[in-house]
C-alpha cells in the first residue's frame, strides 16, 4: 500500500519575505488523512485558510500567489510546495504570520531540512494520484507546455536565455522524478534574477527581501555571487524546481510527462488548470502494492 503522508510533529522557522522584506514566522503542523495542504494566515483575526488549488492562484508575475474571495493573499508558495511534492507530503497545515512564505535561501532545500527535522508519518489511508490519460497542450507565443500519459512523473524542460552566464550552462534536460533525485539534483537550485531588475523592483517597493543570500544575481555578463553556482545547470534546475511546486497545487502527485519550453509560473498554472478542467483527460488512481507505484518517494523511516 502507498499511504498518504504528513509530519510526525510540528516544526517552525523564521525568515524574510522576498517581496515585502519583512520577518515571517512559519510553522508546519501534522494533519489527518484527506486534509490536503492548507496555508493559514494567523496574522488575521479570524485566521484565513488557503487550501491549495490551481484555481486559487491569482498572480504569477514574480511568484505563485493565492487569493481568497475577500482579496486576502498568500504568496511565494512554490518553493515550499516543491519540497512537499519532493517528499510526497499529502496533508499539512502551514501557519504564517505574514502574507508570504519566507524565501530562506531561494531554494527548496531549507524546507526539505524542516521536513527531515519533523520526520514523515505514513497515514493509514491510500495516497491518490492524478493519472494523465490524454495529452493536453497550451501555448503562449513561443512558450508552451504540455502533459502526456506516462507511468511516473517526467519533466522534459527547455529554457532559452541569451545572457552569457546562462547560455554557458545546460538549458535542456529530461528529469525522471524520485525523492532521491529531486533532493540531490533539484532541491538546492536557487531563484535567479538580474541586478538591473532588482534595482527597478526596489524602486517600486518590491523584492525588498532579495539579496545574494537568497538568489543567484547576475549583471550583464556574469554571476555576481561570491561562491558562484551550486549546480552547473542551476538556472534550468530552478525552473524544474518551480514546475514541481506549481504542478503540486492540486495537493496530489501527477502521473504524466510534462514537456515545456520557456515555461514559468503562469504557463505552469494555465496547464494545470487545463488539466483539471478537462476531466476526461485524467483519472484518480490508488496503488495497493508498493511494487506497483510508479513514483519513488523516500521511505518515511528514512527521513
Amino acid at each position: 500500500m502507498n499511504y498518504q503522508r504528513t509530519l510526525k510533529k510540528s516544526v517552525s522557522t523564521t525568515g524574510v519575505g522576498l517581496h515585502k522584506g519583512e520577518k515571517v514566522f512559519m510553522a508546519l503542523h501534522p494533519a489527518p488523512a484527506n486534509t490536503g495542504i492548507i496555508f493559514r494566515r494567523v496574522d488575521i483575526n479570524p485566521p484565513v485558510d488557503f487550501p491549495v488549488s490551481p484555481h486559487a492562484v491569482t498572480d504569477t508575475r514574480m511568484c505563485t500567489c493565492m487569493t481568497d474571495e475577500n482579496g486576502v493573499a498568500i504568496s511565494t508558495v512554490e518553493h515550499l510546495m516543491s519540497a512537499l511534492a519532493g517528499l510526497g507530503i499529502d496533508n499539512l497545515i502551514i501557519e504564517l504570520d505574514a502574507n508570504e512564505v519566507p524565501i530562506v535561501d531561494g531554494s527548496a532545500s531549507p524546507f526539505i531540512f524542516l521536513i527531515e527535522e519533523a520526520g514523515i508519518q505514513d497515514l493509514n489511508t491510500p495516497k491518490r494520484f492524478i493519472r494523465i490519460d490524454k495529452p493536453i497542450r497550451i501555448e503562449q507565443g513561443d512558450k508552451w507546455a504540455e502533459i502526456l500519459p506516462y507511468q511516473g512523473f517526467k519533466l522534459d524542460f527547455g529554457i532559452d536565455f541569451l545572457h552569457p552566464a546562462i547560455a554557458a550552462t545546460k538549458q535542456h534536460c529530461v528529469f525522471e522524478f524520485s525523492s532521491d533525485e529531486y533532493i540531490r539534483e533539484v532541491s538546492r537550485a536557487r531563484t535567479f534574477g538580474f541586478m538591473k531588475d532588482f534595482e527597478y523592483l526596489r524602486s517600486l517597493n518590491l523584492a525588498l527581501g532579495g539579496s545574494f543570500d537568497n538568489a543567484v544575481v547576475l549583471d550583464e555578463y556574469q554571476v555576481l555571487n561570491a561562491n558562484g553556482l551550486r549546480y552547473d545547470d542551476e538556472f534550468l534546475m530552478h525552473k524544474i524546481l518551480d514546475a514541481v511546486g506549481d504542478m503540486y497545487m492540486t495537493g496530489h502527485a501527477i502521473l504524466g510527462e510534462m514537456r515545456a519550453y520557456k515555461s514559468g509560473h503562469e504557463i505552469n498554472n494555465i496547464l494545470l488548470r487545463a488539466i483539471m478542467d478537462n476531466t476526461d483527460s485524467w483519472s484518480w488512481v490508488e496503488y495497493t502494492e508498493n511494487n506497483e507505484v510508479p513514483l519513488k518517494f523516500l521511505p518515511a523511516e528514512a527521513v
